[in-house]
């Protein structure tokens, strides 16, 4: 009997490296599978037993349709083969008889003997040949019809059905299982042939020795039932077994960092190969079954053979068979109990029908279907979502979504974390098809356009992008159509990435692999990659969170003015991208809870909420900075302030005291990054956080001294001079100090 090959090693293929996940996830309020230990995602269903073997067949019958030429060569090939070794017994006996006699024709007969050998050795050789091929063909059909049906489904429904370890080894080590099934069926026949002959041969050449060896034939076929019954089973929890500790590899590797940091290396070593055990015994019961099979086959077969020529010998002794009869009966019994061709031929068919089975399930994943219509020409990107409605897990994550966006406009999503915002973004540009209502896109329904058009017209950054690519260059120009070298460099220096890309060793040519980036810079050049493919939509999922303050307003002036013009839908986490938006769509619960601009929003408490910290430091005053009880003035002015929370009850005093200054000093903090002037932005006292806004807490009475240190971090003032006494209520710590100090902001000097 032919040994098995051995079981399929646990090895996924290589896992993305920490911080580029594979698939783009969008927001922080979404953490990786690997830095929150999970086994998976919330969410995530086990694929269906149900239809899996038909899942499975139909995978099959595809493979073997596919590769339907080699397949008929193979057995073609083969059964030659097996009629070749069939001949061979016969005619060396004949030749046997002929040499012994002394015959003239013993020469002819001893050469057609060496013919057959030859043939029979050429046409295996074939069969290798054609063996190979095959099973390469197969394995990449396999391949690409999962790998095809997974990128054309929704990434947020492949994700949910299958962990990324399990993903890998099905379209790996499963793939290559189920294309092996090919050939193995088309040579079925010739593994068939040489039993089923030698038996009939047998009792041609004399039935007792046909007989005899009947005698044990059941017993050959109970061990084959046997074998095939209990691999069967095995193979397929081997399997399983393997892809769980895959996925919990993969998530182990794309975490490294976190492990480093935190000391767990062991703890992650011990979680990864926790299953070892369980997949060591599924192996050696795969090994025992089969070994069973041949240790039983290898005392079966030798006693069907002395049987055979026990009785040859008795029926030769009483003159019934000749001498060359009695080598050809003993061959064809050796042929007529080749049990092991049988076992490993089935065994492969066990293993590959069974690895179909899982490469199958990637195939009912459901296709994102597209329609034949265009958008219209020279459209400006009007967005509207009408009832949209997706559900997780038996609730609604956006429920009832209606919203307009005019063409052009720039419009921030903001909510809490879990409110449905990336969620929101993925539906909007069709990366997710709602479960209920539909998406228009300058009054054409997004299901109802083509792949082509809707990728070249919608565009995505992330907060954490996957970069495609061999280079830094290549790496921006990916994408529907792979943009001009002029319009990489174009967007990139429209996204801040230019000036560190021109200080790798290569430039632009640079390897991706040889390109050190950090968070930001990563950022960067993934938003360089969607400002180059910018179409009349361009969706920015937090994909500025990364940046610096200063970086980002730049790279917002830079989308505003040197950008193709569109609408940009923003999911912001910081208040200063809400400040500077068009519109500001406020989500809460799944639900559009008001839709304005961000000056009529923040009237609203409960908004104001959305940017404040969690708790307040110690020592300070509980009612965050940058609200209308901190500024009563600031909600009459419309005024947008920044990151509440830093400054002191001083500080914000004198703030709100510098509310009225002069025009240069809303151009010095326009400067500095604050809100600017044409949304009537004012200042923000607690987005400092510098050593001299802690200084000011130290210092309640308000020196002149303080109130200088939050100007120069960046406190603006207003032009609509809100900054009155009753903007300004009178506080305990409102000391003559203080109070000089406030006056001597208000004369706006040249300095501010």
């Amino acid at each position: 009997m032919t040994s098995p090959p051995p079981p399929p090693h646990p090895l996924p293929g290589r896992a993305p490296a920490d911080g580029a996940p594979g698939r783009e996830e969008s927001g922080p309020e979404k953490p990786g599978r690997a830095e929150s230990g999970q086994a998976g995602p919330p969410g995530r269903e086990a694929p269906s037993r149900g239809g899996a073997a038909d899942r499975g067949e139909r995978t099959l019958w595809g493979a073997v349709r596919h590769s339907g030429g080699r397949a008929a060569a193979i057995t073609l090939c083969s059964v030659a083969a097996a009629l070749a070794a069939l001949a061979e017994p016969a005619v060396l006996g004949r030749s046997l008889d002929l040499l012994l006699a002394g015959s003239a024709e013993a020469p002819r007969w001893v050469a057609l003997c060496a013919a057959l050998i030859a043939a029979e050795v050429a046409l295996d050789a074939l069969v290798a040949l054609l063996t190979g091929t095959t099973n390469a063909r197969s394995t990449a059909w396999l391949r690409h019809r999962a790998l095809g049906r997974v990128l054309t489904a929704s990434p947020h429904h492949a994700a949910a059905r299958f962990a990324p370890g399990d993903l890998a080894t099905r379209l790996t080590a499963n793939a290559t299982e189920a294309g092996t099934v090919p050939a193995t069926a088309a040579g079925a026949l010739a593994t068939v042939l040489p039993p089923l002959g030698g038996l009939v041969a047998l009792l041609l050449i004399d039935v007792w020795t046909a007989a005899a060896f009947l005698a044990g034939a059941p017993l050959l076929v109970l061990l084959l039932r046997a074998f095939a019954r209990t691999s069967s089973g095995t193979v397929s929890r081997y399997q399983r077994v393997q892809s769980g500790m895959a996925d919990r590899l993969v998530e182990a590797l794309a975490g490294a960092r976190t492990v480093a940091a935190a000391g767990t290396a062991a703890r992650e070593q011990r979680r990864v190969l926790a299953a070892l055990p369980q997949l060591a015994a599924e192996g050696r019961t795969m090994w025992l079954v089969y070994g069973r099979a041949v240790a039983r086959s290898g005392v079966l077969m030798p006693l069907l053979v002395s049987v055979v020529l026990a009785v040859g010998g008795v029926r030769l002794a009483a003159g019934a068979m000749g001498v060359g009869d009695l080598v050809a009966a003993s061959r064809y019994a050796a042929l007529a109990a080749g049990v092991g061709s049988v076992a490993a031929a089935l065994g492969g068919l066990v293993r590959g029908r069974a690895a179909a089975r899982r490469t199958g399930e990637l195939l009912a994943l459901p296709a994102v279907p597209h329609g034949p219509e265009a958008l219209p020409a020279g459209g400006t990107g009007a967005l509207e979502l009408r009832g949209v409605t997706v559900v997780r897990d038996g609730a609604a994550v956006l429920d009832g979504v209606d919203l307009r966006v005019p063409g052009g406009a720039i419009v921030a999503v903001v909510g809490r974390s879990g409110a449905g915002k990336s969620l929101l973004a993925a539906v909007a540009g069709r990366l997710l098809d709602p479960d209920e209502g539909h998406v228009l896109l300058d009054g054409v329904r997004l299901d109802r356009v083509g792949p082509g058009e809707l990728r070249r017209e919608v565009g995505y950054a992330f907060s954490r992008p996957a970069l495609f690519g061999t280079t830094v260059g290549a790496a921006i120009a990916f994408g529907a159509d792979r943009a001009p070298a002029d319009a990489v460099r174009s967007a990139a220096r429209a996204a801040g990435a230019d000036a560190f890309v021109v200080r790798l060793p290569d430039g632009y040519d640079t390897p991706l692999a040889d390109a050190p980036l950090s968070g930001g810079e990563l950022q960067r050049l993934g938003l360089a990659r969607a400002f180059a493919h910018a179409g009349r939509l361009l969706v920015l999922d937090d994909a500025m969170s990364g940046l610096d303050t200063v970086t980002q307003r730049q790279v917002e002036r830079a989308l505003a003015h040197d950008v193709r013009p569109g609408t940009r839908l923003v999911v912001a986490h910081r208040l200063s991208s809400a400040v500077r938006a068009d519109l500001v769509v406020w989500l809460d619960g799944g639900r559009v809870r008001a839709v304005g601009p961000h000056r009529t929003l923040w009237r609203n408490p409960a908004y104001r909420a959305v940017f404040a910290a969690p708790e307040a430091p110690t020592g300070a005053e509980p009612a965050p900075a940058d609200t209308a009880e901190a500024h009563p003035g600031t909600a009459d002015a419309g005024t947008g302030m920044a990151d509440a929370g830093t400054g002191t009850a001083a500080a914000r005093t004198c703030s709100a005291a510098a509310r009225t200054g002069t025009a240069e000093a809303l151009k010095g903090s326009t400067d500095a990054g604050t809100g600017p002037a044409d949304v009537g932005t004012g200042a923000a006292a607690a987005r400092t956080g510098t050593a001299e806004a802690h200084a000011a807490e130290a210092a309640p009475t308000g020196t002149a001294e303080a109130l200088k240190g939050a100007a120069d971090a960046g406190t603006g003032t207003a032009d609509d001079g809100t900054g009155t006494p009753a903007a300004c209520p009178a506080r305990a710590e409102d000391t003559p100090a203080a109070r000089t100090g406030g006056a001597a902001a208000r004369t706006g000097t040249e300095r501010a």
